[in-house]
């Protein structure tokens, strides 16, 4: 394969050829290249080696190079180190590789190297069928049996179980790639992912680092050769370097150079002006990752002179200064194309001022039960860390079961004294208008909407805002950025707050959490205007009657929330129809309502949510109210719930979550004008038969209809619609406009009785579920759904063909369906278990020919 005619002559086909067998010490071991490939030389290696060395060159990928080779050097005991001393091995089966034993042998010894060591083989068939070279047929075979003419019968078989073995492996066929470019890029991609799956052995043994590393890999996107800044952050002692340091030795093999910068707080600016440190920094920079000794820069563009060309991998770690970015990664053009910078910080305006919004938030898990206890939260996983570290498993569990129990008693307020010492500090540091906000927000508003929190405080002297990005960056709440924008609060942080609120002095208190002392606030009407909110637990509330002056002195009250921790059977709860709810409530969260009506001088006029999930409501209210700051409603599990109030004044509307209403015949015409509606939730109205005809809100993102058995059509609702589910209805087909729907990408329909075909298809679905529905046909214009990504034709028992499938699929499962005879093709993994009409048509042998992967029984 790569050694001139006279090397080849020296080898024998008898036990003395080069590639023994090798013994069990070598299973563990580090690997002197990533790739080692076997090839016909004349075949590939001036087109696809040459390439594929070139590529692998801008990945980071080292391979074994048997062009540097002596010639008075032992050839084969080189070769077979190569093998031996690689992570990889790829063979490239071209038409001619079997004309060469060297070839042959050099197989065998890979294959042995999978077997005792784990070496991971990858094949690439060059112009060649699998099954030629799995048979040894049409012109591969020809070669072979050249090559065999003068060998023994056993190296025959040896060669023939190679060869068969090989063929076997999946890989890259040339000849179902449109260009080589492509095909190479793959291969460099599938490379790299397999080199990135063998983890380090240096962090071995420390706790919960898999997870930190697999997170930072997805958020580094290694594949994209753009040069990235990444930044993990959170306070001192938290585990930043260490995550910094394991990374980088998984991920370093990418790279061409790689520098680890750390000692950051030693290199001041003793003795040198500002240009002067920034050149002194540079040059200890440069010499560490050039591996160059002392070396001398005499102006700040050296970086980008030697870097600009190179795909470099650098960590920053314990950066302090924004003044530090400057000088070592000022801009993304100083790195060659791929490089990644990572930055370890506790400060996270340094990164917002250079830029950096690529953030992860460092050590932030152990091990799942540490997760639950302390995600997200840098400061409470900091002392949770401390007492755990050095300790033995059993004493593990002492101190997870002591803090869970903290956590699970009833009052929710009982925290370990060391770790709600450590999170006081954070609370205490804040000014009184953050203050203020942090403990409505651990009372009322952990995992609300961003939006809707502002709204809340729009009354109020509170800068939310200012005080919102102040709790962020103290790491006292988090911002989930995305489809959802939410204030997370973690549990640790909310018991500390709640606590601190039961430590202040009574008649300081404007938030009421201890249920008998808000008991005897309702029953004698004893509230005050210093009252902002109640959080009522009525969990072991025997019963209670509310006296209907309860909330006349409580003007100031905005927040009012009754739930039940634990649910115990007592409903014994008493309202008079005459209660006077406070004008100016904001929120009104009460589960278990257990009037059938909301009394009549009911003004929800600065209502921002209304929540009455399980309640004894019949209906709400007679006639139009003022519902102009209305954002979100929720009488889920209100299963006497007859009829909607008229909702056209509520013109900020987003979410309506109706789950669970199985009185509710009909949503009223007046939701056509909630043009912010974002969510409508109405899975399981059992009673449901009528939408609105018109209800064309562009806003509309979410549809949920799962179990309205009674709805029959599915008017237009959105041509914006992301989510549609219309599981376990009468609808048997979707509308026409349906096709209209572009940002559809997941439609569920599984388990339709009425559900016969699928004639209007939206182009850019990515999910489609029509399990274990009547359909009997799918429309031909499915292949053009060139975003499907996943198909889900379980248990469809009346289906009997499929159509020619669209070429995105991955996914299509099909199994129980039991009329299914016609597969169509798709080059997607497909699920066929108990199709016993289609083992007929689909013969053992013939997957590779119709481009299917198949799962049968």
């Amino acid at each position: 394969m790569k050694v001139a005619p006279y090397i080849m002559k020296q080898l024998t086909s008898t036990s003395l050829h080069p590639f023994s067998s090798l013994t069990s010490s070598l299973s563990t071991r580090n690997w002197s290249y990533n790739v080692f490939a076997s090839f016909h030389g004349p075949d590939v290696r001036k087109t696809l080696l040459s390439h594929m060395r070139e590529q692998f060159n801008v990945n980071g990928i080292t391979m074994y190079n048997d062009q540097k080779m002596v010639r008075s050097e032992e050839t084969a005991p080189s070769l077979t180190n190569g093998i031996r001393e690689s992570r990889i091995a790829i063979v490239i089966l071209s038409k001619k590789y079997a004309c060469s034993s060297w070839c042959l042998d050099e197989l065998v010894e890979i294959l042995e190297c999978k077997k005792t060591m784990g070496q991971i083989v990858m094949t690439i068939f060059y112009g060649v069928e699998p099954s030629d070279v799995r048979k040894q047929t049409g012109e591969f075979g020809i070669a072979f049996e050249d090559t065999c003419e003068h060998k023994t019968k056993e190296a025959k078989q040896k060669w023939i179980k190679a060869l068969t073995n090989v063929s076997n492996i999946a890989g890259e066929d040339f000849l179902r790639w449109a260009n080589e470019a492509d095909m190479i890029k793959q291969i460099a991609r599938d490379v790299s992912d397999k080199l990135n799956a063998t983890p380090s052995r240096d962090f071995d043994g420390m706790v919960g680092l898999e997870p930190h590393i697999r997170e930072l890999n997805s958020l580094l996107k290694l594949d994209d050769n753009g040069v990235m800044m990444v930044a993990i952050t959170g306070p001192a002692g938290i585990g930043k370097t260490t995550i910094a340091r394991a990374l980088q030795s998984q991920i370093s093999n990418r790279f061409q150079l790689t520098c680890f910068v750390d000692n950051l707080r030693e290199n001041n600016h003793s003795g040198f002006d500002e240009h002067g440190w920034k050149l002194r920094l540079q040059e200890q920079f440069l010499s560490n990752l050039l591996n160059l000794g002392r070396i001398r820069i005499g102006h700040s563009g050296v970086i980008e002179e030697r870097l600009s060309k190179h795909r470099v991998l650098i960590i920053l770690d314990d950066v302090y200064h924004i003044k530090q970015l400057e000088a070592l990664a000022n801009k993304t053009t100083w790195f060659g194309s791929g490089s990644r910078i990572i930055i370890t910080t506790e400060n996270k305006e340094i990164l917002q001022q250079h830029g950096i919004k690529n953030m992860y938030r460092g050590f932030e898990k152990l091990v799942p039960r540490v997760t639950k206890l302390c995600d997200n939260l840098p400061l409470g996983l900091s002392v949770v860390g401390s007492s755990l570290r050095g300790k033995e498993a059993d004493e593990w569990e002492e101190v997870l079961s002591r803090l869970e129990t903290n956590l699970d008693r009833d009052s929710g307020t009982i925290l370990d004294r060391d770790i709600d010492d450590v999170l006081r500090v954070g609370y205490e540091s804040l000014d009184e208008n953050e203050q203020t906000l942090f403990l409505h927000i651990a009372v009322f508003f952990n995992y609300k909407s961003w939006n809707l929190v502002n709204t809340m405080f729009d009354d109020s002297d509170l800068d939310v805002k200012h005080g919102l990005k102040i709790l962020v960056n103290r790491s006292l709440i988090q911002e989930t950025i995305g489809y959802e924008h939410r204030i997370v609060m973690h549990r640790l942080l909310e018991q500390m707050g709640k606590k601190a609120i039961q430590k202040q002095d009574p008649w300081k208190r404007r938030i009421l959490m201890n249920a008998r002392e808000i008991c005897d606030v309702l029953q004698h009407a004893k509230g005050t205007w210093n009252v902002l909110g109640i959080s009522f637990d009525i969990s072991r509330i025997n019963e209670l009657s509310i006296s209907k002056k309860a909330f006349k002195r409580m003007t100031d009250l905005r927040f009012l929330k009754i739930y039940k921790r634990q649910y115990d059977g007592n409903d014994r709860m008493h309202i008079p129809e005459e209660i006077q709810f406070p004008c100016g409530l904001r929120l009104l969260d009460w589960e278990a309502y257990p009037s059938k009506c909301l009394p009549p001088t009911f003004n929800p006029q600065y209502l921002v949510e209304l929540s009455m999930k399980n309640s004894k409501l019949e209906k709400l209210w007679e006639g139009i109210k003022p519902l102009a700051n209305l954002q979100k409603v929720d009488f889920s599990g209100s299963v006497h719930l007859k009829e909607l109030p008229d909702l056209s004044n509520a013109t900020n509307l987003e979410k309506l979550d109706l789950i669970g209403c199985e009185s509710l015949v009909e949503i009223p015409s007046s939701c056509s004008n909630l043009h912010k509606l974002q969510k409508l939730w109405v899975s399981g109205c059992i009673n449901l038969q009528v939408l609105p005809a018109r209800m064309n809100l562009a806003s509309l993102d979410e549809v949920f209809m799962r179990g309205c058995s009674r709805l029959k059509n599915i008017p237009v609702m959105s041509t914006n619609i992301r989510k549609l589910c219309i599981s376990e209805t009468a609808v048997e087909d979707v509308p026409a406009s349906t096709k209209l729907w572009t940002r559809l990408t997941s439609l569920i329909i599984n388990k339709g009785g009425k559900l016969k075909r699928l004639t209007y298809l939206p182009k850019n679905v990515t999910d489609l579920d029509l399990s274990y529905s009547d359909i009997q046909k799918i429309s031909d214009s499915i292949k053009a759904l060139h975003q499907l990504r996943n198909l889900n034709l379980a248990g469809c028992t009346r289906l009997a063909s499929l159509p020619k499938l669209p070429g995105s699929l991955k996914t299509v499962i099909a199994e129980d369906c039991e009329s299914l005879e016609t597969p169509g093709s798709a080059n997607a993994r497909l699920n066929f278990i108990n199709c016993f009409k289609l083992r007929v048509a689909l013969l053992p042998g013939r997957e590779r020919l119709c481009g299917l992967r198949c799962d049968f029984p």
